[in-house]
């Protein structure tokens, strides 16, 4: 992902919109973050309105929002189908920062996924046509059973993407920057989408 230089962590929140900004603070997390810059919390909900969350990884990213892929039968994949809305956290202990994301959410075309899926490791290839992600498991022997029939049925060519296995866009009505302050005296700029315009709000901490 490519993120155009922005705003230097003190004068964030002139920001007038919130993807450069976005991209500068991932750009600075992906240097001091002892693990994975791009985890982020989704949150969904399920058919009875209770939340689930769980974290995914941050795979894409512009101007109409943000990506991530998973099996699209798997709890998360089912309760986007049905009610496209979401939530998103980063937090970056490292930095003392967070960002969060509230959305609508749209399943990514197939050439986007297929593109991505070509990118992943051959393992993670192979685990996404073994994984029936989210169902009951007999054994963890049914699951290395299912990687090796599928390893040799793949033999050493290509591996399609699974039709069963896609991405989400949660494109953005709100998107919250949190930087700490002492005395909890933080600093909290939102931007809402108002009629296709970024309208900025500094909120109190």
């Amino acid at each position: 992902m490519k993120h155009q230089p922005g705003l230097t962590t003190g004068d964030f929140t002139e920001a007038d919109e919130p993807f450069r900004l976005f991209g500068e603070w991932l750009d600075e997390a992906t240097k001091s973050e002892p693990r994975d810059p791009t985890a982020m919390a989704l949150a969904t909900v399920d058919a009875d309105g209770m939340p689930n969350v769980r974290m995914v990884l941050l795979k894409g990213l512009d101007d109409r929002g943000f990506v991530f892929y998973t099996n699209t039968t798997s709890q998360k994949g089912q309760e986007l189908g049905e009610r496209p809305k979401a939530a998103l956290v980063f937090y970056w202990k490292s930095l003392n920062r967070q960002i969060r994301v509230r959305g609508q959410v749209e399943p990514v075309g197939d050439s986007e996924a297929d593109a991505y899926f070509a990118t992943r490791p051959r393992g993670a290839q192979i685990g996404a046509w073994a994984s029936q992600q989210s169902a009951p498991l007999e054994s963890r022997f049914a699951l290395e059973k299912a990687v090796a029939l599928y390893t040799a049925k793949f033999g050493m060519g290509s591996i399609p993407r699974p039709p069963h296995w896609s991405g989400f866009r949660i494109v953005p009505v709100s998107v919250e920057f949190w930087a700490d302050r002492p005395f909890r005296l933080h600093d909290r700029i939102v931007f809402r989408r108002e009629n296709e315009a970024w309208v900025k709000t500094r909120l109190y901490p």
